[in-house]
């Protein structure tokens, strides 16, 4: 899905700075007008206040005015500032173009018109670098959030995230909003499997992270409309509507109800026919037992496999142990019906007893499933989140014998380019959360290197 670049100049590596530890890519299409002004605000902020190795890209897509020039011009005269080109147009096409080209540890975007306040931009990435979070998003619609556009768009946003909750069950407040960061290791993850190439790209990519159990940050914002967006709203909406629909069958295709009702089918008839089978050497209640003790082994390791995709031994012993204490459920519960109808006929046929076990074995049909969600496979749940916390980024830099503050730009980068310098005594305390990157004798890296911890 992805057009390859069909040029790419990188500007920080022709003046010989460090690999970023963040990366802007701002994607623009005929934007020749906002773009000059733009990128040297952004740049003159990164300078004063952004305390790790940067980088900007611009990624243009496809223009057909003097957005290229300017653009290249851009990079020639700002250090840290490169130009990217694609021959086709699609924001996303030009956020996965920027992204996958990137040697820095997190990558993040911003709409041209930097209708976000650009304070907000440190909060957005430093969860990303101390390892709190996977992915960062801007919000216009949580408490905090400042926001000034006309009731219309504010009508439309507040109504398409509506859908996304209510469709897609996502977790997040603002999926439109053009300030969205994500560390690179997720990044490439998690592109492979988004395919619009369009506005949708942003949605598609935080409903696979959400998928995923990737843990996303969420800063309120200050953001002011662009009186001069020449994006088209109904368009975009339309497209935006296909793509949920889209991710509404995608996921109804990878829902746990559908294997497991398959399984559960299969594993009634095998029931039933291990039923009849034994009737006659155990008796009814025995029959009832045995049958349910063979079926319930091969029900968990089928729904461990196909249902909830378990793959390997860890795990093995425990999901069958507890998928034994389902099973002692299931037998308590066909055993009370079979008692029950016994005491209301002592003499019923076989076909009588079989159809109430039926009964009773669709009712345990529906705990089973709910124990084996919510318990028995729901620690590989909550193994896979924590699993996906990532280390702090070291930043590359001089050898300095001290931690460096998240807040403080000792050894980490001088204030007013992508490049390491010396450290610089006092700084400000730490205001991040998490853990700070780390500079020390152990970790620390040559110019022009980036390690991660």
């Amino acid at each position: 899905m992805s057009t390859a670049p069909k040029t790419a100049e990188r500007a920080a590596a022709a003046h010989g700075g460090p690999a970023p530890v963040v990366e802007v890519v701002v994607p623009v299409h005929d934007e020749q007008a906002a773009l000059a002004a733009s990128i040297r605000r952004l740049h003159d902020h990164l300078t004063a206040e952004m305390p790790y190795p940067w980088r900007i890209t611009i990624a243009d897509n496809a223009s057909t005015d003097a957005t290229p020039r300017i653009a290249r011009a851009l990079a020639d005269d700002l250090p840290g500032v490169g130009l990217l080109r694609l021959d086709q147009k699609g924001r996303g096409r030009a956020l996965r173009a920027g992204w996958s080209a990137s040697e820095a540890a997190v990558v993040a975007y911003m709409d041209v018109d930097l209708s976000t306040d650009l304070a907000a931009l440190l909060p957005l990435v430093a969860p990303l670098v101390t390892g709190h979070s996977d992915v960062a998003i801007g919000t216009r619609l949580a408490a905090g959030s400042r926001v000034v556009r006309g009731p219309k768009r504010e009508l439309i946003s507040r109504t398409y995230n509506r859908i996304l909750r209510l469709s897609l069950h996502a977790r997040f407040s603002d999926a439109q909003c053009g300030f969205k960061a994500i560390r690179a290791d997720v990044a490439r993850e998690l592109l492979p499997e988004v395919r619009d190439e369009g506005w949708f790209f942003d949605t598609e990519l935080l409903v696979a992270a959400q998928r995923a159990g990737h843990r996303i940050h969420e800063v309120p914002v200050d953001w002011v409309d662009d009186p001069d967006s020449r994006v088209d709203i109904v368009q975009t909406a339309r497209d935006d509507l296909r793509g949920v629909a889209r991710l509404l069958v995608a996921g109804a295709r990878r829902s746990t109800v559908g294997p497991f009702l398959a399984i559960g089918a299969l594993s009634t008839i095998a029931y039933a026919l291990l039923y009849l089978l034994l009737h006659g050497p155990l008796g009814a209640g025995g029959a009832n037992v045995a049958a349910l003790a063979i079926t319930a082994v091969a029900n968990t390791q089928a729904n461990r496999r196909l249902t909830f995709r378990v793959r390997g031994r860890e795990g093995l012993a425990r999901h069958h142990a507890m998928g034994a204490v389902v099973f002692v459920l299931t037998v308590l519960l066909t055993s009370g019906a079979l008692s029950l109808l016994h005491a209301i006929d002592p003499a019923p046929s076989r076909g009588v007893e079989l159809t109430v076990l039926i009964a009773a074995s669709i009712c345990a049909t529906v705990t089973r499933f709910v124990a084996l969600k919510t318990w028995v496979f729901a620690h590989r749940g909550r193994h896979d989140a924590s699993a996906t916390r990532r280390p702090a980024v070291t930043v590359a830099g001089p050898v300095v014998r001290r931690l460096v503050p998240l807040g403080e730009a000792a050894g980490v980068a001088r204030r007013g380019a992508p490049a390491a310098a010396a450290p610089r005594r006092g700084g400000r305390p730490a205001t991040g959360r998490g853990t700070p990157p780390r500079v020390d004798d152990d970790h620390a890296s040559a110019p022009g290197e980036r390690a991660t911890s």
